[in-house]
């Protein structure tokens, strides 16, 4: 199943998207709850991994390639951007180590029924 999570930069999960079942690209879900155009419409940026390449928008995405094939400049903003996306995935590592997240072979439905649960049971620190 496929959940998307938007956190606010200090780790703290502010919504969870409903399931979406089997193998779903995570750009895919994200045009499919219409992410994108909230964020936009909102004027909210969202660092993101390599796999939301050609999202567009407010999403930021690292560059393309490994060390030597990146411009010194480039590494420089990867190395940036995986900073400011090491405080967002805070909330993701909250819920993956919640036991009940981990296996959890249901129904969309009641996947994306357990997640809300855990998003409202969740420190607001």
């Amino acid at each position: 199943m496929n959940v998307q999570v938007l956190d606010d930069p200090a780790g703290k999960l502010l919504w969870a998207s409903p399931a979406l079942p089997r193998a779903v690209h995570d750009l895919r879900a994200v045009r499919e709850h219409d992410i994108l155009g909230s964020l936009a419409e909102a004027g909210i940026r969202c660092w993101t991994d390599k796999g939301y390449q050609g999202a567009g928008g407010t999403v930021r995405v690292p560059y393309r390639g490994r060390g030597e094939k990146l411009s010194t400049g480039q590494q420089a903003a990867d190395r940036a951007h995986a900073e400011i996306r090491a405080l967002g995935e805070q909330a993701m590592a909250t819920l993956k180590t919640r036991r009940l997240l981990r296996k959890l072979r249901c129904s969309t439905t009641r996947t994306t029924l357990t997640t809300s649960l855990v998003q409202a049971s969740s420190p607001s620190t």
